[in-house]
């Protein structure tokens, strides 16, 4: 059967226009799949008993190495952490602790026989290049992967910007404390959150001062090849 061309360009215009549509939904689903592919590698950090503010989160590094802030895990002799997953919890052995005021970092093992064979074969790699700002990162806590991006440091108030300068924007939606920042290309961890970055606000309309969150802290990879013991090699 044989069309004009008037025919053939109404037909063409509709058919277009779907894929167009098809090609803007299929975008994000697609990222969204390969975010989810990180998924695994976060774990819930239990105190003992368990804290009031709820599960803490941790990033699996591979070899039964587990790494989180070290506000998470808190003092360590005290709470006595432990690992969850699924549901199932995994006592701990402090490899290496840190404190909230120096290297918010602190390092657990599991013995791997112990854990899901999902994540025993796993192995997590830490990124070797520094965050730069505007680069696309994404949030890794169990269940959620959020994407957001790195800031620059002069965005953030004078007093905080030589100590906490890898910072990520989006602080609403984003992983707390102990949840794993990861390069969204490479998909290799580029830092471990720590906390919130806020400023004084002034309102105008109710003459008050307000504290604002304006952006994420992350330790990132370079401590944490640093903190980590030099004859552990993952």
């Amino acid at each position: 059967m044989a069309f004009d061309r008037p025919t053939a360009k109404l037909l063409c215009a509709p058919f277009l226009q779907g894929a167009l549509l098809l090609a803007i939904l299929w975008q994000p689903a697609c990222a969204q799949g390969a975010d989810d592919t990180l998924l695994p590698y976060a774990v819930h950090i239990h105190q003992t008993p368990m804290q009031s503010w709820g599960p803490g989160s941790g990033i699996y590094l591979g070899k039964g190495l587990f790494i989180t802030a070290a506000h998470v895990a808190g003092r360590t002799w005290l709470t006595r952490p432990k690992i969850a997953i699924a549901g199932s919890e995994y006592p701990t052995r402090v490899v290496k602790e840190g404190s909230f005021e120096g290297t918010d970092l602190t390092l657990l093992s599991v013995e791997e026989e112990l854990l899901p064979s999902r994540l025993r074969l796993r192995r997590n790699s830490i990124c070797t290049e520094p965050p730069r700002p505007g680069q696309e990162v994404v949030t890794i806590v169990p269940g959620s992967a959020v994407r957001s991006h790195i800031l620059a440091p002069d965005r953030l108030p004078i007093g905080t910007r030589s100590r906490f300068s890898t910072v990520i924007s989006d602080v609403a939606r984003t992983g707390n404390s102990g949840s794993g920042v990861f390069d969204v290309k490479r998909k290799c961890l580029l830092g471990i959150m720590s906390r919130k970055i806020s400023q004084p606000y002034y309102r105008p309309d109710t003459r008050k001062t307000e504290t604002r969150d304006i952006a994420k802290y992350f330790v990132p990879a370079s401590e944490i090849a640093a903190f980590l013991p030099a004859h552990l090699q993952l």
